[in-house]
């Protein structure tokens, strides 16, 4: 005897049931002449074939606690692929009765029924075999030939009217057991041969039921073994859930430690800032009065300078009258001339030191705009430091708020199948790369942190020389007050001359009487004079070498000539230098007579 596939006699016996069914539910249907209640015999006995139908073949699905066979993944899928069953399947959620996936299909069942649809439906699912494969084996009767007779045969039902209560029926706790007393004949109305034909099916039911019982057996010792296993897994879970937990804490604490932090490098920051504005603005009052009164003493001098200027030219007059005492009043006014000078020197230092000043308000100007641009920026990082914490804070409340969705899903994922398991796992390897992504955001978050008390110690730095540059300034205009002294000094110096020069005058008087006396000096002075003219000055190519240090001039050792006595000396040589009003720079003095020495080109350059 040839040895048949277990798998294909079950789909026989399931495809046989299924025409008893659906043909008995017609006949009685028609004969009833009626809707069709719920508590209607064989519309019970066509629901609990077709969920033995829908079970053949179905994989097991893991969950959290157990191993489970549901319908109710197949019968989900349907409203992905046809649109109208959208509506039933919300509905079916929406009922409150139903906790299992079992009682879900069960009441999926009934209203495609009640719609006259349940054919349609069936043959959505059944041509997309490579979406069925997920929930069935290879030989289950919805991929094989026997699933599409029977959806064939549920297009007969269409002419059954069915008015069906779901909402207050218990459909999770019904055991779907086939009555095959409804289909057997009795024995008055079979034959003897019949009655062993039956008899034969009977048996190869009960070997049948008998298998099935065993296999079950051992897919309920396999199902123990890995709902223990599962349990090792649910606490593993656990204690990685309350790990998280410690250190979404934990990053909570150094986030408000960063956020404190912040406000307390703003506040000295700030405190810092006012400060030196309070300082800055104080020295530039005091550098406004200073200048001031520079410039008043400035233009003091120059009156005194004008006034003294015309005095000069008064006396110059009154000297061209008196030709006789001519030679005697110019050695008056060279003295007068040398005082005039050392006074015009004077004023040209006190200019000098008023630039110099005002160069010292315009880099200290700079140097406020500088530091206020650097606090700008500060404050700038620290507004993006505040937004990065907020961000941080809004992801941390995210991530408790899918902590919270996991537990949940874990309360609830004791009755739901494989898929949630899987989902779960899914979120908690999201979850994971989350918690790496806030770990990297908090080191990007530290370096800024370095970063910005880098800032800050530049910050310090700056302040501290600008502290530096205004003691120096305060110095300096130490040094201003000291110099404003002796300009007064010099002021009183100037009355002493002018008196002495008023007793020249009246000596002057006596001395016109005196010009016996006045003649014999001024033979004196032409005689010197003659002296002086007897000098003459020397050829560049006689003068090689200096005077003084005799070395040989060159590009290095400029020639430098004295006017007056006619010497010749290097610029090493001759270091003596005196500031004139008329020139911007110091001039060169003489070593021997103080006179204004002369730049000649050297000999040797071209």
């Amino acid at each position: 005897l040839a040895v048949k596939d277990p798998t294909a006699v079950e789909r026989a016996n399931l495809l046989n049931m299924a025409k008893l069914s659906i043909k008995g539910l017609i006949e009685s249907a028609l004969s009833f002449g009626r809707t069709l209640d719920s508590d209607y015999p064989p519309l019970q006995q066509f629901f609990v074939v077709m969920e033995h139908c829908l079970k053949h073949g179905l994989k097991v699905r893991k969950s959290f606690l157990s191993y489970n066979k549901t319908i109710w993944g197949p019968l989900e899928l349907v409203e992905k692929l046809y649109p109208e069953a959208e509506e039933i399947a919300a509905s079916v959620r929406d009922l409150p009765g139903l906790k299992t996936p079992l009682g879900r299909a069960r009441a999926w069942l009934r209203l495609a029924l009640m719609q006259k649809k349940m054919a349609d439906y069936l043959r959505c699912l059944i041509i997309q075999r490579d979406l069925l494969s997920e929930f069935y084996e290879y030989h289950a009767l919805m991929m094989e030939e026997e699933g599409a007779v029977i959806v064939g045969l549920l297009v007969g039902l269409n002419v059954i009217d069915a008015n069906l209560c779901v909402k207050g029926e218990d459909l999770d706790s019904q055991v779907g057991v086939i009555d095959f007393s409804v289909y057997l004949k009795s024995d008055d109305d079979i034959g003897g041969k019949e009655r062993n034909v039956q008899i034969a099916a009977i048996l190869d039911q009960k070997n049948y039921v008998e298998e099935l019982n065993r296999q079950l057996n051992s897919t309920v010792s396999s199902l123990h073994a890995r709902v223990d296993s599962l349990e090792k897994s649910n606490t593993k879970l656990i204690e990685e859930l309350a790990i998280a937990k410690n250190n979404i804490i934990k990053l909570q604490e150094e986030n408000h430690q960063l956020r404190s932090e912040n406000t307390l490098i703003l506040m000295k920051t700030q405190h810092h800032l006012e400060a030196t504005k309070v300082d800055v603005e104080a020295e530039l009052q005091t550098y406004k009065h200073s200048r001031q009164g520079l410039d008043e003493m400035y233009n003091e001098a120059r009156r005194q300078l004008r006034e003294e200027a015309q005095l000069r030219q008064d006396m110059e007059n009154e000297l061209m009258v008196q030709v006789s005492m001519k030679h005697e009043i110019e050695l008056a006014m060279k003295l007068l001339e040398k005082d005039i000078h050392e006074k015009q020197d004077t004023l040209i230092g006190l200019r000098q030191q008023l630039d110099e000043v005002k160069a010292i308000n315009v880099e200290m100007y700079q140097k406020l705009q500088v530091s206020e641009d650097a606090m700008r920026e500060k404050n700038e990082i620290i507004s993006r430091l505040e937004d990065k914490t907020n961000q941080i804070n809004a992801t941390m409340k995210q991530l408790e708020q899918r902590l919270q969705q996991a537990e949940k899903a874990q309360m609830e994922a004791e009755a739901e199948d494989a898929k949630l398991k899987q989902e779960y796992v899914n979120k908690s390897e999201s979850l994971q790369n989350e918690f790496s992504q806030k770990e990297k955001q908090l080191l990007q978050l530290e370096t800024d942190l370095k970063i910005e008390k880098e800032w800050r110690q530049t910050l310090e730095d700056d302040l501290q020389k600008e502290k530096e540059t205004v003691s120096h300034l305060r110095t300096e205009t130490q040094e201003v007050v000291k110099l404003k002294k002796e300009f007064l000094k010099l002021q009183d110096k100037n009355k002493q001359l002018k008196s002495i020069c008023e007793d020249q005058e009246a000596a002057l008087q006596e001395l016109a009487s005196k010009l016996s006396e006045s003649k014999l000096k001024i033979e004196d002075i032409k005689e010197a004079n003659k002296a002086l003219q007897g000098q003459v000055w020397l050829k560049d190519k006689e003068a090689t070498h200096c005077k003084l240090c005799e070395k040989e001039f060159s590009l290095s050792k400029r020639k430098h000539h004295c006017r007056n006595c006619g010497e010749i000396f290097c610029n090493a040589c001759s270091d003596n230098e005196l500031p004139l009003p008329s020139s911007p720079k110091p001039v060169r003095v003489c070593d021997s007579c103080h006179a204004i020495l002369i730049q000649r080109c050297s000999s040797n350059v071209p």
